[in-house]
């Protein structure tokens, strides 16, 4: 068994342990999941040693063959695309799982051992190199989320999770239909082969790219696939909600570089306008409706849409920087965004809502939280020197330079770049309206700063996000290698196109 393997499925242990513990108390559960996300995150950390930065291909394969009738193979594989999104995963399920420490007070073990499964999950996706494979991650992952907003979540909780479910299974299905017939055309279901072999599906590409851009599109989601997002958000509990932003939602933009760019290049640049298009409509509504906001959660909920737009403008660059970029801002977004969702669970363990008219002057009460929260919210909106900077800024290079958008490409990133002034506006305006100003409400005053699990949570995120902010080049590194093969091979369609 290779260490791909152990590192996807080390999880496992945690959830056997929990299934045998049956008459164990709440902190034994919990010290039994804490522990399990850490050696994850700890096998995480020795699969980047391992790993070579600047090579292109696939390393650390695990490879046999598994329904040899149909040609379909275990296969997992690390590169430069997922490298990231996989350190992403390990350390937001490690932050997570304690987050809940106080929160989650029913049907503990169960809760937990959703917890682990969906990290199973989340793992798997990011290193399937079989669509097969692949596909039953990226579904299996539906499963516990499913319960985990539908058991603990707040209450429209069922509602939600119906939704997200729905919603997600049938844009899922069309990539199913994209997937067997790649695989019955080929003969194989393995991602590099089908790269090798993607002449025998050119002709029906711009079909099978719709078929995969809608499953990604609704994952992301992109506007207008977007209507799940907010209510899946709001009703989740705080460590679904930090999840969902931190990973889950990555998982529709690692598709689109993952499969969409390599197996469908010529498909990626006649619709990049489109897709680019969409990512801006995306940026600005989500900005807006974020304003509008009276339910702080619902506000990040919305702000997820406007920053996820921003990734996806990178990726249809289809140019260096702009994947890269698009690849570190789904990083900084999971940190940014987990971070905060982190924060509005705080405040809503203490005082039971999220209106942000029921608060004000939180400050005074909670000095050190509030300062640490201004950080987040700094990164959030992208101010130079912490991670949110590094990667729109990236994107914007790419974006302006890029030649899947022609010579408008300026008008483009002149549109998106609206969209870090309007997350200025409704991010600053939602702090002050939080923390700054009189401690005018009796219940606020009541409220106690972090404890040292609340405290070291929020350093572990702020660590990562002045990092990346200060010295993204490591990060950068990691992903060189990858992008640039990448780029050059849909370089070499653009070529050939004109």
């Amino acid at each position: 068994m290779g260490i791909l393997s152990l590192l996807t499925f080390f999880p496992l242990a945690g959830v056997i342990l929990l299934l045998v513990m049956r008459n164990s108390s709440d902190t034994t559960l919990k010290g039994v999941a804490t522990g399990t996300s850490v050696v994850t995150f700890v096998l995480s950390l020795v699969v980047l040693g391992m790993y070579q930065a600047g090579e292109a291909g696939l390393q650390l394969v695990d490879r046999f063959s598994w329904i040899e009738a149909w040609g379909i193979e275990y296969h997992m594989g690390i590169d430069g695309i997922s490298i990231l999104m996989i350190l992403l995963t390990t350390f937001i399920m490690m932050l997570a799982i304690p987050s809940s420490w106080s929160a989650i007070t029913t049907q503990v073990r169960q809760y937990y051992i959703f917890m682990l499964l969906l990290e199973v999950g989340m793992i798997g996706v990011f290193l399937a190199q079989d669509l097969f494979l692949f596909y039953i991650f990226w579904e299996f992952t539906l499963v516990p989320m499913y319960f985990l907003i539908g058991i603990w979540g707040g209450q429209n909780r069922v509602y939600a999770a119906i939704k997200f479910f729905l919603y997600t299974m049938a844009g899922s299905l069309l990539m199913l239909l994209g997937i067997l017939y790649m695989g019955i055309t080929n003969g194989t279901f393995s991602v590099p082969d089908l790269i090798a072999g993607r002449a025998a599906f050119a002709d029906v590409q711009n079909w099978l790219f719709i078929g995969f851009a809608i499953a990604f599109a609704i994952k992301v989601p992109i506007f207008p696939f977007h209507s799940w997002l907010p209510d899946a958000h709001t009703e989740a509990p705080t460590a679904g909600s930090v999840i969902l932003a931190g990973v889950l939602l990555k998982m529709g933009t690692y598709g689109f570089i993952r499969f969409n760019l390599p197996l469908f290049p010529e498909a990626s640049v006649e619709y990049a306008p489109a897709i680019a298009v969409l990512a801006i409509i995306g940026i600005i509504y989500g900005a807006i409706v974020s304003f509008a906001q009276k339910d702080v959660k619902k506000l990040v909920a919305y702000s997820s849409i406007s920053h996820l737009g921003f990734v996806m403008l990178g990726i249809f660059s289809l140019n260096n920087q702009g994947i890269q970029g698009a690849i570190l801002q789904g990083v900084n977004h999971g940190i940014s965004s987990g971070a905060l969702f982190f924060i509005v669970g705080i405040l809503y363990e203490q005082r039971h809502t999220r209106e942000i008219k029921e608060y004000g002057g939180v400050w005074k009460a909670m000095p050190v939280f509030s300062a640490l929260t201004l950080i987040v919210t700094l990164s959030s909106m992208g101010l130079p020197g912490l991670n949110g900077f590094v990667g729109e800024f990236t994107i914007l290079l790419g974006s302006m330079g890029a030649e899947s958008l022609g010579s408008t490409a300026w008008i483009y990133t002149a549109f998106a770049t609206t969209g870090v002034i309007l997350a200025a506006v409704y991010l600053l305006w939602m702090f002050q309206r939080v923390f700054m100003g009189p401690l005018d409400k009796p219940a606020n005053e009541k409220l106690r700063d972090l404890n040292g699990r609340e405290l070291a949570i929020m350093l572990a995120f702020l660590l990562f996000i002045i990092w990346i902010g200060v010295a993204p080049s490591g990060y950068f590194n990691l992903m060189d290698g990858t992008v640039s093969k990448l780029v050059a091979d849909i370089g070499s369609v653009i070529l050939a196109g004109h």
